[in-house]
């Protein structure tokens, strides 16, 4: 509600809403409740805009912009300078709006006037149809502010009666959703369901206020003391009839968030029921989740849809590893065959992850960034060259267990030990890591990973000479042997490439031993 009264715009707040909810910065239950804030913050224009049926808002304005510019000039205050500024052309941009407005001059314009009198305000069909033009208006001027002030004109003038305006702001509440409907209709699951919660509540507004339309509308009078039967000539009819609106815009959102507030959890399920995800195959599960177009985004908040999809992708490359495990006690050819299929599908999504991720960087490095964005930026394409890295590496591993397959060959009993004892240590050094991207840099400890990293080394070296005491024995063939050590080898590897994830994470280096 704070947010909308500041921006003055329920479909920024809302864009901005379903963006947090893409990045996973929100749940979904705290987007519907941001959502239900930001249309009663959106009520304020329309006070602002009534206000100028009394006076020159636009006039009042000035002094704040000769303020603003003046402190914007003074190093220590140019925040607060900012922020009056921009404060002070919302207000002279609403003033406006309402001026110009009142010098249209609609109520001598035969067209308009003949347009609007031809309607039967007590008609269903009447109700519908203007229902109708405010969502469809507001859909079109993308701004359900613009569409009020429209109306207040419309009605001030006596053009438009009270019924049909208040009509038109309703629809002006259906309208207004589309915004952020279409800001989230390239984003993932959880962003279209935040956007479709926003119409869900507006359009159960819209229709419990029609339901109570007559009576709800005549308390409104009552309180504003508004005669719907007034002249328009009255002398204070304009103001009376732009508060009329105003109040009614206020009570009908305060209500119907109040009335939602209680069923947020079954709006939440509601809209999950609605909207499933997407049915994919294995080649499609692996895209892209939170890096999106068309939502408006600072680079902060794009570099951190990046950190998540960074995140993503370690996991996915410790699936990958698991998957490689799995194959190493694999004898069935048709199950290895499987086996090693999906891994070379895993393979080719890291490098479609990497090449993806690195464009998206590349694109937001255009924008204006601060120093420690740069710097985390330079990080994360680090981090995905080495993730890629580990991908490569899980894969070499699976081709020489399809070596070992297709040579009919098998490893001893001790091999088999020593291989998993190895892999072990490199999924804890790959759970180490994942740890590393979810938590704040401060909070972890990067001797954890160089500690696993270096028993990994130890391990590699001891295996290492006993292959060959081992081949020298005949404990088993030289080819056989050769193919144990390229599996040992590369999961040392893969550790390195772990540990310079870790290093680009937490902007540190390894002592060189």
């Amino acid at each position: 509600m704070l947010l909308t009264v500041a921006v003055q715009s329920s479909a920024a707040t809302t864009v901005m809403t379903v963006s947090f909810v893409n990045a996973g910065l929100l749940t979904l239950a705290q987007a519907i409740s941001v959502i239900m804030g930001a249309n009663i913050g959106t009520t304020l224009s329309a006070w602002i805009m009534s206000a100028g049926f009394s006076f020159n808002i636009s006039s009042v304005v000035w002094p704040v912009f000769l303020l603003a510019i003046i402190l914007i000039h003074i190093k220590s205050r140019r925040l607060l300078g900012d922020f009056l500024f921009g404060a002070a052309f919302l207000f002279f941009a609403l003033g406006t709006l309402s001026v110009t407005g009142k010098e249209l001059d609609l109520a001598h314009n035969p067209a308009v006037v003949g347009f609007f009198s031809s309607f039967d305000s007590s008609s269903y069909l009447t109700i519908l149809l203007f229902l109708l033009i405010g969502t469809i208006l507001t859909i079109i001027a993308q701004s359900s502010a613009a569409i009020m002030a429209i109306t207040m004109v419309l009605c001030a003038t006596g053009i438009l009666h009270i019924d049909q305006g208040i009509l038109l702001v309703l629809g002006q509440n259906i309208g207004t959703t589309i915004t952020a409907n279409i800001a989230a209709f390239n984003a993932n699951t959880s962003a279209r369901r935040a956007a479709f919660a926003h119409f869900t509540i507006n359009m159960v507004g819209v229709i419990l206020g029609l339901l109570l339309l007559r009576p709800f509308f005549g308390i409104i009078c009552q309180i504003t003391g508004f005669d719907p039967a007034m002249n328009p000539q009255t002398e204070g009819f304009a103001f009376l009839s732009a508060i009329v609106l105003a109040t009614f815009h206020s009570a009908f959102n305060i209500l119907n968030t109040l009335l939602m507030l209680g069923f947020v959890p079954l709006i939440e399920r509601f809209v999950c029921w609605v909207i499933q995800p997407k049915q994919t195959d294995d080649e499609e599960e692996f895209r892209l989740q939170f890096i999106t177009t068309g939502i408006m985004k600072t680079p902060e908040l794009s570099v951190l849809e990046a950190q998540k999809e960074i995140r993503s992708f370690a996991e996915r490359m410790q699936q990958m590893f698991g998957m490689v495990r799995d194959l190493v006690t694999e004898n069935d050819e048709n199950a290895f065959a499987k086996g090693f299929a999906r891994i070379e599908k895993y393979e080719a999504f890291s490098d479609s992850m990497e090449i993806e991720i690195a464009r998206y960087l590349n694109d937001v490095s255009d924008a204006h960034l601060s120093d420690e964005t740069k710097a985390k930026m330079r990080a994360m394409l680090r981090e995905i060259s080495e993730l890629e890295s580990i991908g490569d590496a899980c894969y070499n591993i699976a081709r020489t267990l399809n070596r070992r397959i297709k040579g009919k060959e098998d490893f001893t009993e001790s091999q088999y030990e020593h291989m998993h004892q190895m892999m072990g240590l490199v999924n804890q050094a790959l759970t180490q890591m994942n740890a590393t991207l979810v938590g704040y840099r401060e909070q972890n400890d990067v001797n954890r990973s160089f500690n696993i990293e270096n028993e990994i080394n130890n391990y590699r070296n001891q295996l290492k000479s006993q292959n060959i005491n081992d081949v020298n024995k005949h404990a088993y063939t030289y080819a056989i042997g050769t193919m144990y050590m390229d599996i040992i080898g590369e999961c040392e590897k893969l550790a390195d490439y772990v540990v310079n994830v870790v290093e680009a994470r937490m902007g540190t280096r390894q002592k060189e031993v």
